[in-house]
């Protein structure tokens, strides 16, 4: 799973099935031994969770390079690696 960024201890990944199209856009967030999982194009959780503090910068990373994640969602849907995205400082 491809990582495309890191920031405060948080790794952001997207993930592709081959044998799979997936339906709705979204990135994997890893944070210690938990994992979300977020719709990009709506910004809200679909499964897993965060502590509230890094659910929350998640959330407003994914704001702010909402554009940008998209644009990899649509490369890595079409068997392209996706971009390396600007953490949050």
């Amino acid at each position: 799973m491809p990582e495309i960024s890191r920031f405060f201890g948080i790794i952001i990944r997207m993930f592709l099935e081959p044998a799979t199209r997936h339906h709705r856009p979204h990135i994997h967030a890893y944070y210690q031994d938990r994992v979300a999982i977020v719709a990009i194009d709506a910004i809200e959780l679909l499964a897993g969770g965060l502590p509230r503090r890094q659910q929350r910068l998640v959330e407003a990373w994914t704001e702010i390079h909402q554009h940008e994640l998209l644009e990899s969602w649509d490369q890595l849907q079409g068997g392209r690696p996706p971009l390396r995205i600007k953490p949050l400082r």
